[in-house]
């Protein structure tokens, strides 16, 4: 494990705790950190543990986020992925994602998440996983899945 920051936006703390591993992250990593909209959108729902480090935005959020008419948590963890240089910043949101690498931040979404927990031995099979979060209104492409199942050795 390394000392860089991991920054993570809401929707991959809410699925991974609907399906019950909200811990791989703590696997995989050894802190989590969030911006405080999403410690405000996961609150009714997640009781965040104590490897979950709410940090505070220094730096307004800049106008290259704001025009991009994301989520609050999703602005505010590019935001603070980009203040704190994270190694990795954990979004599912697809615009998200292309803006987050556009500004040149590593990003990781739930699903690979979980591809990695499975690699790492920390899960006997992705399959149950990848179809608990569908259960759940997850979206995942059929194609998507399919090469989460392959890159996992499943297909």
């Amino acid at each position: 494990m390394t000392s860089l920051p991991v920054v993570c936006n809401a929707s991959p703390l809410i699925a991974l705790e609907q399906i019950g591993h909200l811990n791989l992250l703590s696997d995989l990593f050894e802190t989590v950190t969030i911006p405080p909209a999403v410690q405000r959108e996961t609150a009714p729902t997640v009781i965040l543990p104590d490897w979950v480090r709410p940090y505070p935005l220094i730096q307004p959020i800049g106008p290259t986020i704001l025009r991009a008419s994301l989520g609050p948590g999703e602005s505010e963890a590019i935001s603070l992925a980009l203040e704190l240089e994270a190694r990795l910043v954990i979004l599912d949101d697809r615009p998200a994602r292309r803006l987050a690498r556009a500004l040149g931040l590593p990003v990781i979404g739930t699903l690979g998440i979980l591809l990695s927990a499975r690699q790492k031995g920390r899960l006997d099979a992705i399959k149950p996983h990848l179809d608990a979060l569908l259960e759940r209104d997850f979206r995942v492409s059929p194609r998507l899945y399919d090469q989460i199942l392959t890159d996992a050795g499943e297909m």
